[in-house]
């Protein structure tokens, strides 16, 4: 068992805490694909505009918004219609959650959560300087969610399930909040081998998104345990980890852990940025019914 699994999940929790509140206090991302926590605004756009966001999407929300946190463009999959509402699972500073505001309307609600205080005190701001009525941010783990019973119409995420100790829960947390029909639309890192040994233990590689990840068929199996059906693979991508040389987190790896940029590389055959999409039953099957029965035993 790696270093990494003998962590109670609680310090896994606070590592990653700790690790996003530098980010937000820095302004700048920690956990994309590139230098990122280097080069400021340019770079973090940059970043996004390579996984599916556009010049507009960037233009259009508070500066400081874009993190450049994440590994792909949840909001555009979603087909969000107005008036719905969405629940953002690790919604950093907000950047996912200002376009889907902007998609739903003012008869619409978007709830962002963040496990991250310094994230959320962020998040708030910006929604203030961008004058969104529509958005609330809410602090909680998303294993724990602070969100009623079948009380949104979408839930998506960006880049942070890879970061949950415990993801089977996380994906029931995000199917009991769902409504009947509702969807689930997330991108993620996940893994299509093991990553190397010293890479599999390392904190920082955690927090980096990295030693995190799951593999790809269990991480879908993992949503489809929870409840989900129809789920289905929108887009898989590679994840260019060895272009991080610039990153404290990738740093890290290269410099304290030893690790050769060959290595780095050669990991970067393992992870791939995955684009998924599932949807919770209008009415419950008897083994989602049973599901639901264990889940809240």
């Amino acid at each position: 068992m790696s270093e990494v699994s003998k962590m109670k999940e609680e310090e896994i929790r606070k590592m990653v805490r700790e690790g996003y509140a530098r980010t937000a206090k820095q302004g700048s991302s920690c956990c994309g694909p590139g230098a990122s926590c280097c080069g400021g605004t340019d770079l973090a756009q940059g970043i996004s505009k390579s996984i599916g966001y556009t010049d507009e999407d960037m233009e259009v929300v508070p500066e400081g918004a874009n993190l450049g946190l994440g590994c792909g463009n949840p909001v555009a999959l979603a087909s969000l219609k107005e008036g719905e509402t969405v629940l953002d699972l690790g919604s950093g500073a907000g950047f996912d959650c200002f376009l889907a505001a902007s998609k739903v309307g003012r008869e619409g609600m978007v709830i962002g959560v963040d496990m991250t205080p310094e994230m959320l005190d962020k998040a708030r701001k910006n929604a203030k300087q961008g004058g969104y009525e529509n958005v609330e941010f809410r602090l909680g783990e998303i294993e724990n969610l602070p969100a009623a019973d079948n009380s949104v119409d979408v839930v998506i995420s960006n880049c942070v399930i890879n970061l949950v100790p415990d993801k089977a829960r996380a994906f029931r947390e995000a199917y009991r909040v769902l409504k009947p029909g509702g969807r689930l639309m997330i991108s993620d890192l996940v893994l299509l081998r093991e990553l190397p040994e010293v890479i599999r233990n390392s904190i920082e590689a955690y927090i980096g998104c990295l030693s995190g990840a799951s593999m790809r068929d269990e991480y879908l199996k993992t949503i489809e345990t929870a409840g989900f059906e129809d789920i289905m693979i929108i887009e898989e991508a590679s994840f260019p980890i060895e272009l991080m040389a610039n990153d404290p987190t990738a740093g890290a790896i290269l410099g304290d852990l030893q690790i050769t940029t060959e290595t780095l590389a050669d990991a970067a055959k393992s992870v791939i940025s995955m684009k998924v999409q599932g949807l919770k039953p209008v009415r419950p099957t008897r083994r989602n019914k049973h599901r639901a029965a264990k889940a809240i035993a």
